[in-house]
């Protein structure tokens, strides 16, 4: 079995909650035996994959496999072009990992996803922009560090695609079986 479900904001990515009150996966009637195919971290949203198939997550996050996952990034600031060119170009020293290269686009309009709860904080004086990164690799908070390593922190994060599976309309907290035809989306680059 394979789920695609819409992680929202402030979910623990596993089971098990590290503080008392904390949400987890387990809040949203997973069918048994299921587990997180990578992470999310708590602050970041979007396209989760749960299974229940032994060695689907080396699979999927081998990265000699270089699968592509497609982030929008809501940060501080208007990204220049040198920005965008050290991000794409990678080589971003993240505590003595280097990033590889990555496709990093400016949005020309904020996408429609449904509202954060709680909303990102708004600033008057400081305008936002938004991302799009597409990258084979998934080192702890990376698109976070690459953003801040440029000098444009990330206030919102958002995974959109695996392969070319797209979390399209779904709603935060809902999750649903994948088909044989999305199944076979999430293997293409």
């Amino acid at each position: 079995m394979l789920l695609a479900f819409f992680k929202p904001y402030g979910v623990l990515t596993q089971f098990t909650p590290d503080q008392p009150g904390q949400k987890t996966l387990a809040d949203f009637g997973f069918p048994p035996r299921v587990y997180p195919l990578g992470r999310l971290d708590m602050d970041s949203e979007g396209l989760l994959l749960l299974s229940d198939e032994a060695g689907m997550n080396s699979k999927l996050l081998d990265p000699t496999a270089a699968h592509p996952r497609t982030y929008l990034a809501e940060v501080e600031g208007i990204p220049t072009a040198e920005a965008l060119a050290t991000l794409r170009r990678g080589g971003i020293d993240l505590k003595g990992h280097r990033t590889l290269p990555c496709k990093a686009s400016l949005r020309e309009a904020a996408p429609d996803l449904p509202p954060r709860d709680p909303p990102v904080r708004f600033r008057k004086s400081i305008p936002t922009a938004w991302l799009e990164l597409t990258l084979t690799e998934g080192k702890n908070r990376q698109v976070r560090r690459m953003t801040a390593a440029v000098g444009f922190p990330t206030l919102r994060l958002v995974r959109v695609t695996i392969g070319k599976l797209e979390l399209g309309g779904m709603e935060p907290g809902t999750w649903r079986e994948l088909d044989t035809r999305e199944r076979e989306l999430i293997w293409k680059k």
